[in-house]
């Protein structure tokens, strides 16, 4: 996919998040890495639901500006997440509701923020980690996420909202759809004692379909 490809997608499922209430207003963004190890990424103060191929801002390898307007403040967090998952080409971080929910929950582990509710949850976004509260843009964040040491490809900010990386933009975004269905599913069960996936599923998952879940990842 060329460069202008890449900025038509990038806008089109910015919109496709912002239509379906997936992160309001002008929070959430996106970002993709390119070949010569810059990347594309969202505008700071701009909704996703209306982004503008060309305004979208370019930056080179060490993070300068190239193109295009003021980056998103959370390019601390997309650099983390680069840095520690090397495969990854795509970062999205939105403030959906359910998941910041749970990120407010005082139970939650922050080794598996969410049990093994679906298959599709542990195939999309494996085991999801909880980092403690951050100012937005704060560069500390990146540390945080750099002591994960790349185990986790989903991760919830607490307070904030979800962070999710992916092999390519759309496996991210479907990662981060599922997170916030996953999410949305505990809120409505908490409290029921609900069936979660058994050890043997997901040891059953994990060997059919490859998966790499930290250790700890899914005890409960």
């Amino acid at each position: 996919m060329n460069h202008s490809e890449l900025r038509e997608q990038i806008c089109r499922l910015g919109r496709s998040l912002f239509e379906r209430g997936l992160t309001p207003g002008s929070s959430g963004n996106i970002s993709v890495r390119l070949d010569d190890g810059g990347w594309l990424v969202t505008p700071t103060n701009a909704s996703l639901g209306f982004l503008h191929p060309a305004r979208l801002s370019r930056l080179d390898a060490d993070g300068r500006l190239v193109s295009g307007d003021a980056p998103t403040k959370e390019v601390p967090l997309h650099t983390a997440l680069y840095q520690t998952r090397n495969a990854s080409r795509a970062v999205v971080h939105l403030h959906s509701t359910h998941s910041v929910a749970v990120s407010m929950l005082p139970e939650i582990d922050p080794r598996a923020a969410l049990p093994p509710m679906t298959p599709y949850y542990l195939m999309k976004c494996g085991a999801t980690a909880l980092l403690p509260y951050y100012r937005p843009g704060d560069p500390a964040v990146a540390d945080a996420i750099k002591g994960l040491a790349g185990k986790y490809s989903s991760v919830l900010l607490a307070n904030h909202g979800p962070v999710v990386a992916g092999d390519t933009l759309e496996a991210a975004v479907f990662a981060m759809e599922e997170l916030e269905e996953t999410a949305k599913l505990y809120l409505l069960l908490r409290g029921l004692n609900p069936r979660h996936l058994s050890p043997a599923q997901v040891a059953d998952l994990t060997k059919v379909f490859g998966l790499a879940l930290p250790e700890h990842g899914h005890e409960h």
